[in-house]
């Protein structure tokens, strides 16, 4: 018979074995540009990111399933509850930025990059890095 924390055990180590895998999964995207961002240069990214986002919820001419999406991403990134709590060093803020990329990409990929370029409170610098994480490319 298991006990209480063997079952914390291993959920707990489930979830650092996914949240190394996605880590190594964005050091590999970022390594394959060249040129790639800096983190100052994500840092930068987040504002306008959070912008985008409101924006992008608030867009009539998208689609329901996108608007929801970007909506639940939102209230996730609002709320007190995380997968890693916020307190913990490093990991507790890393969480949220691997959810908001995956969360982001999928989004913006189905809003287009269009809608993304329409509503881009930020640098042309920041839209081409956006677009790239996306998989998205700029149509000007």
């Amino acid at each position: 018979m298991t006990t209480w924390w063997e079952v914390a055990l291993g959920v707990f180590g489930g979830l650092l074995v996914l949240w190394l895998a996605l880590v190594l999964v964005l050091w590999i995207e970022q390594r394959r540009h060249a040129g790639g961002a800096s983190l100052r240069d994500l840092l930068r990214l987040a504002p306008d990111v959070a912008r985008l986002l409101k924006r992008l919820t608030a867009d009539p001419t998208l689609s329901i399933g996108v608007r929801i999406w970007l909506t639940v991403l939102l209230v996730y990134l609002l709320s007190p509850i995380d997968v890693i709590p916020d307190f913990v060093p490093v990991l507790g803020y890393a969480d949220d930025a691997i959810v908001v990329a995956i969360a982001l990409r999928f989004a913006t990929r189905r809003a287009g990059s269009d809608a993304v370029q329409r509503h881009w409170p930020g640098t042309p610098e920041g839209l081409t890095a956006v677009l790239r994480l996306a998989g998205l490319k700029s149509s000007a």
